[in-house]
């Protein structure tokens, strides 16, 4: 199988994937700020603390989000069908079968499919290594 989407461009959003799923959960504005361990009167704000990895995490997946959108329809499916076979709704084998339930969908919901994915990372990084794929021997990709 030859890949429509550059391996690097797969590699890229593998990355930041990986720096999404790493990233503390934004803090429920509800919650009680009493209720926080160890802090004194004269620390700073927790939650300012924590808004620097919010304000990351929305930047990354900003990133993602425009590294799909960059996509064309053809190659938007097919990640979405790589990360269909990389958590196992597909076997390899059934590629085909992937790609036309990937086409299926409108490009939105390609979008929506693997930003909700909570280990794209992972699924996409074993679709690629289901077809022999891997980003080892891909540079720096800052």
């Amino acid at each position: 199988m030859d890949l429509l989407t550059p391996l690097e461009t797969y590699c890229r959003l593998i990355l930041r994937a990986r720096e999404l799923e790493a990233q503390v959960p934004a803090q429920d504005p509800d919650e009680d700020p009493d209720n926080v361990d160890d802090v004194s009167d004269d620390d700073e704000d927790p939650t300012q603390a924590l808004s620097v990895l919010n304000d990351e995490m929305n930047s990354v997946e900003e990133e993602i989000a425009a590294l799909l959108d960059d996509l064309a329809d053809d190659q938007l499916a097919e990640a979405v069908a790589l990360a269909w076979v990389g958590v196992g709704t597909f076997d390899s084998t059934e590629w085909e079968d992937a790609c036309a339930e990937a086409n299926d969908l409108d490009p939105d919901e390609r979008i929506d499919e693997l930003m909700n994915m909570p280990t794209l990372a992972a699924n996409l990084e074993s679709g690629l290594a289901a077809f022999d794929f891997n980003c080892d021997d891909v540079g720096q990709l800052d």
